[in-house]
C-alpha cells in the first residue's frame, strides 16, 4: 500500500508488492507519464526488487561488522608533496585583469 502523508510517499513494506494503481499513483506524484502496460510492467518490477529487499532484509547479520569494502584491500595513495613550481605569477602576467592577487572577471550576475 502507497500512502502520501505530508509530502513524503511512504510505501508499506509488509506487503512487498505493488499493483498497477499504486504505480500510476506514484508516477503522478512524480509527474511521470505512465500507460497501463507500462504501469503493470513496473508493478512486476518493483515488485520483484521488494522481494529482493526483503530476502536481503531476512539474511542474518547479527554479530557482522561493518565495512568499508568488500575486499581486505587497501587503497594506495601517493605521498602528498608539491610536484610542480609555484606559477602564480606568470599566470597574472598573463590574465586580462588581476588585482591584489585575485583574477577580476566581468559581472554575470545583476
Amino acid at each position: 500500500m502507497v500512502t502520501l502523508r505530508s509530502r513524503v510517499l511512504y510505501v508499506d513494506i509488509g506487503t512487498m508488492s505493488l499493483n498497477s494503481d499504486e504505480v500510476r499513483r506514484i508516477a503522478q506524484l512524480a509527474r511521470l507519464a505512465v500507460d497501463d502496460r507500462e504501469a503493470e510492467g513496473f508493478a512486476a518490477g518493483l515488485s520483484d526488487i521488494f522481494d529482493f529487499v526483503e530476502a536481503l532484509d531476512a539474511a542474518e547479520i547479527g554479530g557482522v561488522e561493518p565495512m568499508a569494502h568488500p575486499l581486505d584491500a587497501e587503497q594506495r595513495l601517493r605521498p602528498d608533496a608539491v610536484t610542480e613550481p609555484d606559477q602564480r605569477e606568470l599566470f597574472q602576467t598573463l590574465a586580462p585583469a588581476v588585482d591584489g592577487g585575485l583574477y577580476l572577471v566581468p559581472r554575470v550576475i545583476e
